[in-house]
């Protein structure tokens, strides 16, 4: 039931509100109805294929600082290519992270927080946590921007990006990254053949939107690259 509320909102809340607003019966009126929730959230029996996950997601420890203060008014801007990993190339990556886990203590999954090692006791949960979200390669620098900066800074990057067209791209081996303000380190997958010269293309079309509205550039010196593991100690993943 708590995951019901969750996902469709507090039943209570919601009729005290409509209890003094007229309801419209006629059915050109009605808005779509809302899709049928997992079997494993009405019958809580029943087997749920990420049973544990969520658990695990919200009662990890967040070890991540902010790379800017939160100010009043401030949004932050990401621009990114999304990423996911094929089924097939999942088993393979599994055991690769297995193994490092008994190498290097203290390794997480990058961007969620959870500890590598409480994933690697259970092949579904490795693969889905770790493995089976969605990974992303940043075309730019993660940057505080103002209200009135939004509508441009969109309409010019959607202007900019919309004549993109699809290609592959291959990622060709790991490699440590250590981030600007050296509280943690990244294992990453760098791609140095297949795609690289698109994404490069891209990443220099966000700097010129950057640049126009006073942002800081992308990272110079480093590669086009997908975080996957990463530790707060620098010496850990070297």
């Amino acid at each position: 039931m708590e995951a019901l509320k969750a996902s469709y909102g507090d039943i209570s809340s919601d009729s005290d509100n409509d209890a003094s607003t007229p309801v419209s019966t006629n059915s050109q009126d009605s808005t779509t109805p809302l899709p049928s929730p997992p079997v494993y959230l009405l019958n809580p029996s029943s087997s749920n294929p990420l049973e544990g996950t969520l658990d695990c997601l919200q009662t990890c420890q967040a070890t991540r600082v902010r790379t800017f203060p939160h100010e009043e008014g401030n949004y932050a801007l990401h621009v990114y290519i999304p990423v996911y990993i094929p089924d097939a190339p999942k088993k393979e990556l599994a055991l690769c992270l297995k193994k490092l886990t008994s190498l290097v203590l203290g390794l997480h999954v990058a961007d969620v927080d959870v500890p590598l090692d409480s994933l690697c006791k259970d092949d579904h949960k490795l693969e889905q946590v770790a493995l089976g979200r969605e990974f992303h390669i940043s075309l730019g620098r993660t940057v505080p921007i103002r209200v009135h900066q939004i509508d441009s800074v969109v309409s010019m990057l959607r202007q900019k990006l919309q004549s993109q067209k699809r290609y592959w791209i291959d990622f060709s081996k790991w490699q440590v990254f250590l981030n600007d303000d050296h509280t943690r380190t990244f294992l990453s997958m760098e791609i140095l053949t297949g795609g690289l010269a698109e994404i490069r293309k891209q990443i220099h079309t966000v700097n010129e939107v950057y640049k126009l509205h006073n942002l800081p550039e992308f990272y110079k010196t480093r590669g086009c690259v997908m975080n996957c593991i990463s530790s707060t100690v620098r010496k850990d993943l070297q």
